[in-house]
């Protein structure tokens, strides 16, 4: 003998819909706002950190300005015995020198100053990689720079900043430069 049940009641569990009416809506989830605004939120923060690097890495321990107004340079010193003056490398590795190596105090991220001059006769983009390393030779972190429509002869300066902590002295060396006409 089938179970009776008080009428409008079936047995235990979810009730289903009747014939010819209308499903149950689904739940809506708000997993693709979360995901969206954690995103987000990761974008700002970097944002934030680059801004922050900027402004507290403004100082440039690592090179004076002399009396004229020129600005001189120290290089970090090379476990190399200094060559005579070398022919710079042709094609863009060639367009690309680094002026200035350094690891800001307040964040000790370090830094290179990077100048693109464009020996092509065409106006370029210029991707440059840098890397930087301890005494040994031991890579400790790197970055890149980027330049736009860079004219036939014209010289740009760039900065390559890493937001990888460091600590001592680095030494900034170039290891790809991409260059393509604009």
């Amino acid at each position: 003998m089938p179970q009776q049940y008080p009428q409008g009641q079936q047995g235990w569990g979810p009730q289903q819909p009747q014939w010819g009416g209308p499903p149950p809506a689904p739940k809506k989830s708000s997993a693709g706002k979360i995901v969206g605004f954690g995103c987000l939120g990761a974008v700002g923060l970097l944002v934030v950190l680059g801004v922050v690097g900027v402004a507290l890495g403004g100082s440039d321990s690592g090179s004076d300005a002399g009396s004229d107004g020129v600005l001189e340079v120290t290089a970090p010193p090379s476990k190399k015995a200094a060559a005579p003056e070398a022919k710079a490398p042709a094609g863009a590795e060639g367009d690309v020198k680094i002026t200035g190596c350094e690891v800001s105090d307040a964040t000790g991220w370090p830094k290179a100053d990077v100048l693109i001059t464009n020996r092509s006769s065409k106006t370029s983009n210029y991707i440059v990689s840098v890397e930087f390393v301890d005494g040994s030779g031991k890579r400790l972190a790197d970055a890149m720079a980027a330049s736009n429509n860079v004219a036939a002869g014209q010289e740009v300066e760039e900065d390559a900043q890493s937001l990888d902590k460091v600590d001592g002295k680095v030494e900034c060396r170039v290891t790809k430069v991409t260059r393509y006409a604009s």
